[in-house]
Order: structure tokens, then C-alpha cells, then sequence
């Protein structure tokens, strides 16, 4: 685990704002008939108009046998995270589409991710959408100097479990600046108030929520070594922030000025 300078926060979030105007550009672009492969290349236009390199590419982490051939994953319904972009995905009206990316600016990474509706929405949809991103909130506010992991991990988990989905174990957020996962740092969405690391300033970690509108449980598809599906083929969410632990509280690296 690294600690890091204010000026190297700074860094990071040039970065971003590069991730954030580029999922906010993937969003807008999102459309019945339209492939998740026609979103990566916009989102590949967009990091490269706005600096940035997009470390996912040829990324080959060590929990993975090959690397990642492409700037985002995107995952469609029963697709939690790492779904791959293709040309033969099309997508459908009510389809529920994860965009997640990392952006990297002069050396210096930003991840972030959020699952959007292409049409109309069912009610238990929206709710997973609302719970999911709101559970993400809370757990950015527990992100403060003196606090423990636990303290961001319960609140994810309980706001999700209290309006009845399913958070998922197996998965976490994790450290992040100068590499995509940097070492010493897990973010769970589980947890104890009150255990695990101690939040110091110039921490800078993801916290991502990844829930389920029924069981917890996943599994990988076969044939496919990155796709995370629902093992009952329930829709997933997912939404994340790349956030910093500073003297003043924690400072969203990954959202767009208000």
C-alpha cells in the first residue's frame, strides 16, 4: 500500500474526470440496435480526446490467465462485471448495461463504473439501480481518516440487504492509483463496523458495490475467462468510485462538478 501526495490526488483525478466524461459519453450513446462494441470505441475517442490512455487494454492481471483485450467491460443483465465488448451484442430496450473503465493520465489511474437502463425500466429494476448506487454512497461517506474498512464495507452491505438483494461475496473493490490494483488494499462489501484496516490520509481505493436482484452467488460462463454472471440468471448492478482518503474527508475522484 502507497500512500499518496495531495499533488498526486490531484493527479489522479485528471484522470478522473477523463473515466467520467467518457462513461457519461458511453451512456448518452446506449440505444436499442446499437453493439456494446460501438460503445468501446466511443469510449476509446473519448479517453484518447480527453488525454487519457485506457489501462484496461492488454491489461493481465495475475488472478487472470490472459489479458484483457479491450479499453472497457461491459456487462449486460445477468453480466455483474467484465463482460466483453463485441459486434455481435446488440443491445435491446430494457436491457440493464454495466460501463466500467480506468482511465490513466501521465501514469496516474481513476476506475469507475456504473449500470444504466436502455429504455424503460420494471419497477425491481430501478430499485436495484437506486439501492446499488446509494449503497456505494454510503459507503464513500465512511471513507474518512480514523475510520476502518469495515465501517465502508457495513454500510454497503447493509443498505443492500435491507431492501432484499444480494451483495456479492466473492468480489471487491480494491486499491488503485499508479496500477489498476494496487497491493494492500481491499474494499469488501461486507463487513464489521469498527474492524479491518485503518483509513489513513492519501489512502485512495474503488468502492464497488456489485449486487444481485436475487441469490449472491456467481459463477464465470464457459468459454468466456472474464464475464461474472448471476449463477441464477438474476440481473446485476454494479457502480464504483475511485475515491481518496484526505484531511478534509473523502474526495470523489471519478464524479463529474455537480
Amino acid at each position: 500500500m502507497r500512500l499518496k501526495t495531495p499533488g498526486e490526488i490531484d493527479a489522479m483525478a485528471v484522470a478522473g474526470q477523463a473515466a467520467a466524461k467518457t462513461l457519461h459519453a458511453m451512456k448518452a450513446a446506449a440505444a436499442a440496435g446499437t453493439t456494446t462494441m460501438a460503445l468501446e470505441m466511443i469510449a476509446r475517442e473519448e479517453l484518447a480526446r480527453h488525454g487519457a490512455r485506457p489501462a484496461l487494454l492488454d491489461y493481465h492481471p495475475r488472478f487472470s490467465r490472459v489479458p484483457y483485450r479491450f479499453a472497457t467491460c461491459i456487462s449486460v443483465n445477468d453480466e455483474v462485471i467484465h463482460g466483453q465488448p463485441s459486434e455481435t451484442t446488440v443491445i435491446r430496450e430494457g436491457d440493464v448495461i454495466g460501463l466500467d473503465l480506468v482511465a490513466d493520465v501521465d501514469g496516474w489511474l481513476a476506475d469507475t463504473a456504473i449500470t444504466i437502463v436502455v429504455g424503460a425500466a420494471s419497477v425491481k429494476v430501478q430499485r436495484l439501480l437506486t439501492v446499488t448506487q446509494e449503497a456505494m454512497w454510503q459507503g464513500v461517506r465512511k471513507a474518512v481518516s480514523g475510520a476502518r474498512m469495515g465501517d465502508v464495507s457495513n454500510a454497503v452491505q447493509r443498505i443492500v440487504e435491507r431492501n432484499g438483494f444480494g451483495v456479492i461475496r466473492e468480489l471487491s473493490g480494491h486499491g488503485v492509483g499508479s496500477e489498476v490494483h494496487e497491493e494492500g488494499i481491499d474494499v469488501p462489501n461486507f463487513g464489521r463496523a469498527g474492524k479491518g484496516l485503518p483509513l489513513q490520509v492519501g489512502m485512495t481505493f474503488c468502492i464497488e458495490p456489485m449486487v444481485t436482484a436475487g441469490s449472491p452467488g456467481i459463477k464465470h460462463r464457459p468459454g468466456d475467462p472474464w464475464a461474472v454472471v448471476t449463477r441464477d440468471g438474476s440481473i446485476g448492478a454494479h457502480f464504483e468510485h475511485t475515491v481518496a482518503v484526505t484531511s478534509e474527508g473523502p474526495r470523489v475522484l471519478t464524479a463529474l462538478p455537480s
